[in-house]
């Protein structure tokens, strides 16, 4: 198997070269790649990289993930979160490749508090979750042989994460303030690779949409806290600051792009499918906190 790895270097990209390297041909990009495009933004050098290596699956794990930035910064979202899937997809239909690629629950308008099924009607709230469904009704439209996994909350053990901020905030401040009416699933880079990796070794491939993050829900206060009861278990010389840890709405936190209030997905469908059972959030954190601890 020839696979098109793009986004090498972010969080998920970074542990998809792990989970898909022992999978075959691994041609892994980013957007500074010299010898092959991996730019997002080079449509022209994008599809001519895919001609060339003429893999038998491509996945795009890049995108423009700058929620705030994109409400002034339209143009660049849609380019790299719309017209590159689009492009992606008719080169990959052109050639008979399988494309994978990664979307988000910022396509609804996080309303109610029932998890998102992938049959829900759409409504994003903000520039980047408009950018990130055309980006899926552009692969669909295109026709290539395809699966889009809408995930959510989604951190990597390398660079920032929420995690690690409110480690060093409980060891800087002492009083902090954490948003406690927005309700998801913090979800581990390496579940979305490993994932990935399981999909494309399945006797049937995926085809369309489904729902990939780790099971239960938080709100991102329970996420905090249980972040710091937790690392003070594994890490008890930790010297936290902190005495006044206090739960807030989102009203407190304005933003230049409105954050969806409900981000839970109902992941049933893929668990049916893979016949697998998503670990609980918990388990990941533990292993990100062992890890830079």
């Amino acid at each position: 198997m020839k696979i098109l790895l793009l986004g090498k270097n972010g969080q998920v990209g970074s542990e998809l070269q792990r989970s898909l390297a022992p999978l075959g041909e691994l041609l892994a990009l980013d957007r500074s790649s010299t010898a092959h495009c991996g730019d997002l933004s080079n449509l022209e050098g994008l599809v001519e990289t895919v001609r060339e290596f003429r893999p038998d699956v491509v996945v795009n794990a890049a995108a423009y993930t700058a929620v705030d930035k994109a409400e002034t910064d339209s143009q660049t979202a849609f380019l790299v979160n719309e017209l590159a899937p689009e492009a992606l997809s008719s080169v990959c239909a052109a050639i008979g490749a399988y494309l994978v690629h990664f979307s988000t629950d910022y396509v609804f308008d996080g309303s109610g508090q029932k998890p998102w099924l992938e049959t829900d009607a759409t409504a994003p709230l903000n520039v980047y979750g408009h950018s990130k469904l055309a980006g899926e009704k552009g692969i669909a439209e295109q026709g290539a042989k395809h699966v889009i996994f809408r995930t959510s909350w989604v951190y990597g053990t390398e660079g920032g994460n929420f995690a690690k901020t409110m480690l060093r905030l409980a060891q800087e401040r002492e009083r902090m303030t954490v948003i406690n009416d927005q309700f998801g699933t913090p979800t581990a880079a390496a579940l979305l690779a490993d994932v990935t990796a399981l999909a494309l070794k399945a006797s049937k491939p995926l085809t369309g949409i489904y729902h990939l993050a780790a099971a239960g829900e938080a709100t991102w206060y329970a996420y905090a806290d249980y972040v710091l009861a937790k690392a003070k278990q594994i890490k008890p010389s930790l010297n936290y600051a902190v005495r006044d840890f206090v739960a807030v709405p989102t009203s407190d936190f304005p933003t230049p792009a409105a954050r969806p209030l409900n981000s839970r997905l109902n992941c049933s469908r893929l668990e049916q499918a893979l016949q697998l059972k998503l670990p609980p959030w918990q388990a990941g954190v533990d292993a990100l906190l062992t890890k830079i601890l």
